[in-house]
C-alpha cells in the first residue's frame, strides 16, 4: 500500500465509520466541559487504525510481533470505544491498560533494561524493574496523550510530530520496518486532521478522534520507542523518547500533580491543560493548535539532534526535568501570569468570540 493508498483508504474509512458512528450513538455531544456544535462522530481513532492493520497484515515486510501488536491495540480500540458510548470506569480502564503492557513484555520481549547513561556517565541497567517501568510507561504514555485531546487537531498534530521524528530516526538508522510504519500512521492521520478542523468539507464532516483513538496512538507511541530504544539496532535512547513526545508528558505529569495536590481525582476531567490556558490568553483555538505543535516539535527537533550528536543522555535527561518544572511552576501560577498578560497585550477577560468556542472540543 502507497502513501496516496493510505490516503485515500484512511478517507474513506472516516466516512464510512462516520456513518456507522451515527447509527449506533458513538457521538460526542456538547456538554460543560465539551463546547462544540451537534453531536460528532467518534470515529478519528477507527479509521486510522483500520488502515495501520490493513498495512501490517498484508505487509510483506511488517515489524516484529505484529500480531501481537494488533492483538494489544485492538483490545484498547475496543475498551475505547466502549468508554465513548457509554463511560468506563478509569480503574477498569488502568487495570486493561496494564494488563496489554503485561502481554507486550511477556510475549514480544519488549521492555525497558538498558536506560543507557541516564543519571551518569555510565550505563544504568534495571533489570526486574524493567517490568514495572514498562507498565507505568505505557499506562502513563495512553493517558497522556488522551489528556491532550482538547481542540480540533491537537492530538492528531502532536501525534504527527512524534511519529516523524521516530521516522527520522529510524530511517538514519535502517530500520526500515519501522520506518515504514510510521509513515503509514503520519499519512493515516493526516485526513483526520483535515476532517477535525472542517477542512475542505467543512463542519458538517466534523470527525473526533475518541478515547479508542488516543489510547491506540499513545500505546503505539511507546510499542515503537521501546522497539527503536531496546533492540538490536539502536534508533534513539530512552531519553530521546521524552523529548519527542514532550507535550503530552509535561501537560500530564503538570496536570495529575495539580490535581493530586488539590486532593482531587487525577482522572478528572477538567479545563486546565495548556491549550485551555492558551485560549484563555485570547489565543484563537487554530492559532493555539499552531503554537502547541510549533512547541512539540522544537523540543522533539532538540531530541533529535541530542540524538544525532550523541549529547550525552544525562545531560538531556536533567535538561528534561528542569523543562518539566518549568513547565509546573508556569502551570502553578498560570492565572497570575494570565493576568499580566493580558494587561500588557490588552486583552479582555471575554475576547474568545462565538466563533472561537466552536473550536473547543474540551
Amino acid at each position: 500500500m502507497d502513501n496516496i493508498g493510505v490516503f485515500l483508504t484512511a478517507f474513506v474509512s472516516l466516512f464510512f465509520f462516520r456513518k456507522l458512528a451515527k447509527m449506533v450513538n458513538l457521538v460526542d455531544s456538547p456538554s460543560e466541559r465539551k463546547v462544540h456544535v451537534g453531536r460528532v462522530p467518534l470515529v478519528g481513532g477507527l479509521a486510522i487504525f483500520v488502515v495501520v492493520f490493513l498495512y501490517l497484515w498484508f505487509s510483506s515486510n511488517p515489524i516484529d510481533n505484529f500480531e501481537l501488536y494488533l492483538a494489544c491495540a485492538s483490545t484498547l480500540l475496543v475498551i475505547g470505544v466502549i468508554d465513548d458510548l457509554k463511560d468506563v470506569s478509569f480503574k477498569i480502564r488502568l487495570l486493561i491498560q496494564a494488563v496489554v503492557a503485561l502481554a507486550m513484555i511477556v510475549f514480544a520481549e519488549l521492555k525497558l533494561t538498558n536506560m543507557g547513561m541516564l543519571v551518569g556517565p555510565f550505563e544504568l541497567h534495571i533489570g526486574y524493574f524493567g517490568v514495572l517501568a514498562t507498565v507505568v510507561v505505557v499506562v502513563g504514555a495512553i493517558n497522556a496523550f488522551n489528556m491532550v485531546d482538547g481542540i480540533d487537531g491537537l492530538l492528531g498534530g502532536l501525534a504527527i510530530v512524534s511519529f516523524s521524528s521516530m521516522a527520522v530516526l529510524f530511517y538514519l538508522s535502517g530500520l526500515e520496518q519501522l520506518f515504514a510504519l510510521t509513515v503509514v500512521i503520519v499519512v493515516a492521520t493526516f485526513p483526520y486532521i483535515l476532517m477535525n478542523l472542517g477542512i475542505p468539507l467543512g463542519r458538517r464532516f466534523k470527525v473526533f478522534m475518541g478515547d479508542a483513538g488516543s489510547t491506540v496512538i499513545g500505546f503505539t507511541v511507546v510499542w515503537l520507542l521501546l522497539e527503536g530504544s531496546q533492540g538490536d539496532v539502536k534508533a534513539l535512547d530512552p531519553v530521546t523518547g521524552l523529548w519527542i513526545a514532550a507535550i503530552p508528558i509535561m501537560d500530564a505529569v503538570s496536570t495529575i500533580t495539580r490535581r493530586i495536590k488539590k486532593g482531587m481525582s487525577p482522572f478528572k476531567p477538567d479545563r486546565e491543560h495548556l491549550h485551555h490556558i492558551l485560549q484563555r490568553l485570547g489565543v484563537g483555538p487554530k492559532m493555539t493548535l499552531v503554537v502547541i505543535c510549533t512547541i512539540a516539535s522544537l523540543f522533539a527537533s532538540v531530541g533529535i539532534i541530542a540524538q544525532l550528536y550523541q549529547v550525552p543522555d544525562y545531560i538531556m535527561f536533567y535538561s528534561f526535568l528542569l523543562c518539566q518544572v518549568l513547565y509546573n511552576q508556569v502551570m502553578i501560577n498560570i492565572w497570575r501570569i494570565t493576568v499580566v498578560m493580558r494587561r500588557i497585550l490588552g486583552i479582555r477577560k471575554s475576547s474568545a468570540t462565538p466563533k472561537d468556542e466552536e473550536y473547543l472540543d474540551s
